[in-house]
């Protein structure tokens, strides 16, 4: 499984957000730090803005927040929108499946169980997951003009 860079990006924005939560960020801060092109950035800003994970304001003091606090921001919410356009095989697109072997595959069925357990796996893991504690992110995320930074809170770890 891969998910598709506008999913590694979408994630990449709202830890960036997550750390960084209670100031306004531009994207070229994001850019600048997550190694993204600035122009694929914004159309991943735009779909987070469109689908109500971040909020965002033109003009000078411009940029974006998160529309919710981090504790309520599902990463398996945000995954599902985001890979929603994109069949995980040919046997998951519908109409679009031309597979010779679609009617006699049991295949699909054992991929299909796993995509669920892969989702409700994820639908575990809050934003505030990822970022709380993380004094690694922290330290490559956090804006440098907003102060010096201090990792706080308990260190989150994955289970496992």
């Amino acid at each position: 499984m891969r998910l598709t860079t506008r999913t590694n990006l979408a994630a990449r924005v709202l830890m960036f957000c997550g750390v960084n939560a209670g100031r306004t960020v531009r994207s070229a801060e994001i850019a600048a730090a997550c190694n993204a092109s600035e122009n694929h950035l914004a159309q991943v800003i735009h779909q987070l803005q469109h689908l109500g994970f971040v909020r965002t304001l033109r003009g000078r003091g411009g940029g974006l927040t998160l529309a919710r606090a981090a504790e309520d921001i599902s990463i398996g919410a945000m995954f599902r929108q985001f890979e929603s356009g994109h069949p995980f095989a040919e046997c998951f697109a519908g109409a679009d499946n031309t597979c010779p072997l679609k009617e006699a595959c049991r295949l699909r069925g054992y991929l299909e169980r796993a995509l669920n357990a892969f989702y409700a796996e994820m639908d575990r893991v809050s934003l505030q997951d990822l970022v709380r504690g993380n004094c690694g992110l922290e330290s490559l995320l956090t804006l440098r003009d907003a102060g010096a930074f201090s990792c706080s809170g308990p260190v989150a770890q994955a289970p496992g």
